[in-house]
């Protein structure tokens, strides 16, 4: 019996050990990382943590509620205050329609920029110094619907991309708008914020009150948050972004929505942001050109051959690709894209695909926002 207190007391005190080891480990790799090489490393190491789901716990560790907000506020991008002016976009889906079938009775094939090499789609691999992801290219912007779970709860759970790509048949697909996800453990049953598909308001759900910050002596203060920034498809196929609630979505005719931001691109005019304009991590953005075109764009993140994107690379790279109204959507482990069956990004790799509520899908060539989809989950 006293052999096996023992040993059960060894492994114990080697457990304990091992863990104290551990935990001290991870506070050097945190001072490190807040003290140096540099103050612009800092910036971005501290940004990189706070976008994160359980990286605010770690930063709290080592920084005052000041040091980091002092950080955070030197390092973000400014919202705006407008919202999409459609008559800026030109959905060229008809005239393009139009060329192919004159082709077509002509005996001749057409090349269009809605289906340039015959799916509509066209898939880019894009890469930056700290960064690799594809940027989707989708002509018609009619096939591009909100995805979303049958039904929302609390202590539910949503459905992978893949999964709710199959739910919708679709060819391809990211993931989509906020979702109740606490310290990352949130198993994506409750979206946050507007959800529309296909024409039906689902959710205009908000937080009562959040934490907008402390006092002077460090007590929380709570504000009411009545709208946030949301992006969607009017009837007209055209994207819309800024920050509004679900009413204003029915006013104007959205049929697709969903809540996260910030907006990256309004009315052709990019973003202004402060320092790095984030920190680096995965990212999905969704955009559109000024003929119509969707932008997909996800990027891969947290590993050592892409370390991820900030704000202001989003921003480069909506511009790039000539984005007029471009926004920032869920990230982290979250951000993924689907194509042809194929998962071309893919950031859980600490764990299986995430669960969510809510996925930016393109339907088959053919199909329309306006197509019935099954009701019944993958």
């Amino acid at each position: 019996m006293k052999v096996f207190l023992r040993i059960v007391g060894m492994f114990f005190l080697f457990l304990i050990t091992t863990l104290i080891i551990a935990l001290v480990g991870i506070y050097g790799i945190l001072q490190m990382g807040v003290n140096g090489p540099s103050d612009h490393f800092r910036q971005i190491f501290v940004s990189s943590l706070m976008e994160s789901s359980a990286g605010p716990i770690a930063c709290h560790m080592v920084l005052t509620d000041a040091e980091i907000n002092a950080i955070l506020e030197n390092n973000k991008t400014i919202e705006f205050d407008q919202i999409t002016d459609p008559d800026l976009v030109t959905v060229m889906r008809e005239e393009a329609e139009a060329a192919a079938a004159q082709a077509a009775a002509a005996g001749v094939e057409a090349e269009t920029n809605l289906d340039p090499d015959g799916d509509g789609i066209e898939l880019h691999e894009i890469s930056g110094p700290m960064y690799h992801g594809y940027m989707m290219i989708v002509y018609d912007p009619s096939r591009v619907i909100c995805a979303t779970i049958d039904n929302y709860t609390h202590s539910g759970a949503g459905m992978t991309l893949e999964e709710l790509i199959n739910k919708y048949g679709a060819v391809a697909g990211i993931n989509g708008g906020q979702y109740e996800d606490e310290s990352g453990l949130g198993i994506g049953g409750w979206p946050v914020g507007v959800v529309m598909s296909q024409g039906v308001l689902r959710a205009d759900n908000v937080d009562e009150y959040y934490e907008a910050g402390t006092d002077e002596n460090g007590d929380p203060i709570y504000t009411t948050r009545t709208a946030l920034p949301t992006v969607g498809f009017n009837q007209d196929d055209i994207l819309v972004v800024g920050t509004f609630g679900g009413g204003y979505a029915e006013s104007i005719g959205l049929r697709d929505a969903v809540s996260f931001g910030p907006s990256l691109i309004v009315n052709g005019e990019a973003a202004n942001y402060s320092g790095v304009g984030g920190g680096l991590n995965p990212r999905t953005a969704i955009g559109q050109r000024a003929d119509g075109a969707v932008l997909l764009l996800c990027i891969e993140g947290r590993r050592s051959t892409s370390m991820g994107a900030t704000m202001a690379d989003l921003i480069d790279i909506m511009v790039e690709y000539g984005a007029v109204n471009a926004f920032n959507l869920d990230g982290g482990m979250s951000s993924s894209m689907y194509y042809n069956g194929e998962e071309v990004v893919d950031n859980a790799n600490i764990r299986q695909d995430r669960a969510i509520p809510t996925a930016w899908v393109v339907l088959p060539q053919g199909a329309s926002g306006s197509s019935e989809v099954s009701n019944e989950e993958a």
